[in-house]
């Protein structure tokens, strides 16, 4: 059975997910009702968690992740350099500082609501030139714009957990728990973990403009101090200064054991820290 549940973030259109709280603002209302009982699971987009996950609750699974990248509708990255005066709809911090990295002159206005409400404004004559949106949206829903731009997650990396999904379980259900293990892919869990926990060592729900990706390759695998085989984590991440400037990128290549996000978070913490001293 579902249980319908809208979230005050979807119903309040007029403010921005940053007035509203930012990161979490879509799950946490849903996780109440979880540790409620009146929900056995919660399924979530894995980018709109919080960096670390309430005592009572769990990640019991991670379906294989879908596109994790950004896409750009009603124009292409080389249309926007090009044009004059042209507008972006996006809130999110990390998208702005991305698309004036590439396009310094693009300005920017907020847009809310559903997929459908926020393609139709593209329409609009006094609607915004192009919008950012998660390209797994796209995906999922079967649409396909006249103009989309997928977006090179070298140059625009993605959002933390963005294309994954995150089933939520109380911690004491152990029933429910196994069931949903069932689900879980191995190597989505790994990626999506090791971005998690880049962000987590930002500070949790960190506002600042900050990305993370993170791929896994067995293939390569390394040997841990136990002498068991890991696979090989590969996560690449941006953070900026909260004007958007000052735009730094890192990779780190480790075991899950190195525990690489953070080892992240903290060399692109030290680079931004030097650059704005």
């Amino acid at each position: 059975m579902l249980v319908p549940s809208d979230t005050f973030a979807d119903l309040d259109l007029s403010s921005s997910i940053s007035d509203l709280g930012g990161k979490g603002v879509f799950s946490k209302e849903i996780q109440q009702v979880v540790q409620a009982g009146h929900a056995d699971i919660a399924v979530h987009s894995a980018k709109d968690l919080q960096a670390v996950t309430p005592e009572d609750l769990t990640v019991a699974a991670y379906p294989e992740r879908g596109d994790a990248r950004d896409a750009l509708v009603g124009s292409t990255i080389g249309g926007l350099a090009d044009a004059a005066g042209a507008t972006v709809a996006s809130g999110s911090n990390r998208r702005r500082t991305l698309l004036l990295d590439q396009c310094p002159d693009v300005d920017f206005v907020d847009l809310r609501g559903n997929i459908a409400t926020r393609l139709s404004k593209l329409e609009a004559d006094t609607g915004p030139t192009a919008l950012v949106m998660a390209a797994v949206a796209l995906e999922r829903l079967g649409l396909t714009p006249a103009v989309v731009d997928i977006l090179d997650p070298e140059l625009f990396t993605p959002q933390v957990g963005q294309g994954a999904l995150a089933v939520e379980v109380s911690r004491g259900r152990q029933d429910v728990i196994d069931v949903v293990r069932l689900i879980n892919h191995a190597d989505t869990e790994l990626a999506v973990s090791a971005e998690r926990s880049f962000l987590a060592e930002l500070g949790g729900d960190c506002s600042l403009p900050a990305g993370a990706h993170a791929t896994v390759d067995r293939s390569s695998a390394v040997q841990s101090p136990a002498t068991q085989s890991s696979p090989v984590i590969s996560i690449s991440g941006v953070l900026a200064a909260d004007d958007y400037g000052n735009l730094q990128r890192a990779t780190e290549v480790g075991s899950p054991q190195d525990e690489p996000g953070r080892e992240l978070a903290r060399n692109l913490r030290k680079r931004l820290e030097a650059a704005t001293s």
